[in-house]
């Protein structure tokens, strides 16, 4: 039999740790992370990271596994995850979990991801330069002139998005969309993807009690703390960029709480459309406890 990657994804705040932990004791497997911000040790609590008891309960990998200023792109999260991949099935009798939400990082190591060029730091300041003294709208303008076909489809309220397309744009002299191949690589294991579900209003609901709880364990404090490094590109999260708001002066905590509940609702819609793309996945009732004879 080949090793089984068993995927549990969904929308933030649906209840993946807890329906990953629960299966991998019964499996008596690991669990890989798959948070793009759930890499970096330093802001467990504004990321919703594992507990001590949840990472303790079963052995986790790629979680709180390096600083905010060692950046990891999906291509080299996947790197990483193939390499330590082999010793994870040998540990879990040919299983495996990867568990979360970041879709883009999810797709990496399940399918593959185009290879894009590292930009070169004076390319990537001279775009973020040109956003802080232009605005978005003059961004979109460019990219719309580079890249008409990325411009189409990219979202033109993420301004990371945006900005990313139009470094690769001046770097490499092409339009980005003519370096997205979207073929579908092979993997050497078969794969299993389960996504939770609730009712949205009560998704809602549960994402809202969660900034709340987070508020309360200390999550103004922990950004506090990342403030002399707001210029990294992985501190450009939900939570931290309107907790810095409000140490800036520029937002009272009440309206960023509101603001992230807001933001965190809108990242769970996106997570949602962008797994129905997908006809493979198995949808769950996250009300129902994963078990392993679902696997069968």
């Amino acid at each position: 039999m080949k090793n089984r990657l068993i995927v549990i994804t969904g929308p933030t705040g649906v209840g993946k740790t807890a329906a990953a932990i629960a299966l991998a004791r019964q499996l008596g497997c690991h669990i890989i992370g798959a948070d793009s911000r759930q890499l970096y040790r330093e802001m467990p609590v504004t990321t919703a990271m594992p507990t001590a008891v949840e990472l303790a309960a079963v052995p986790h990998h790629m979680v709180a596994c390096r600083s905010v200023t060692e950046p990891c792109s999906a291509a080299a999260y996947a790197d990483e995850v193939l390499a330590i991949l082999p010793r994870v099935f040998a540990a879990g009798h040919g299983h495996a979990i990867l568990c979360g939400g970041s879709m883009m990082y999810i797709d990496a190591v399940t399918r593959g991801i185009d290879v894009l060029p590292d930009i070169r730091p004076e390319v990537r300041q001279s775009v973020f330069d040109d956003y802080e003294r232009f605005g978005l709208e003059v961004m979109l303008d460019e990219l719309q002139r580079l890249d008409p076909q990325h411009y189409a489809v990219v979202d033109r309220r993420n301004p990371r998005r945006v900005l990313h397309a139009i470094e690769v744009c001046r770097q490499t002299g092409t339009p980005y969309s003519s370096l997205l191949t979207g073929r579908v690589a092979t993997r050497p294991f078969e794969i299993t993807k389960i996504a939770l579900e609730l009712p949205r209003q009560e998704l809602f609901d549960r994402i809202n009690r969660r900034v709340d709880a987070m508020v309360e364990a200390g999550m103004v404090d922990e950004v506090r703390r990342l403030m002399p490094l707001r210029p990294l590109s992985t501190l450009d999260t939900v939570g931290v960029r309107e907790i810095m708001a409000v140490l800036d002066g520029a937002m009272t905590l009440p309206d960023a709480v509101e603001r992230i509940k807001r933001n965190s609702r809108v990242y769970a819609k996106k997570q949602l459309t962008w797994l129905r793309r997908y006809p493979d996945v198995l949808w769950h009732d996250a009300h129902s406890p994963l078990t392993a004879d679902l696997l069968l």
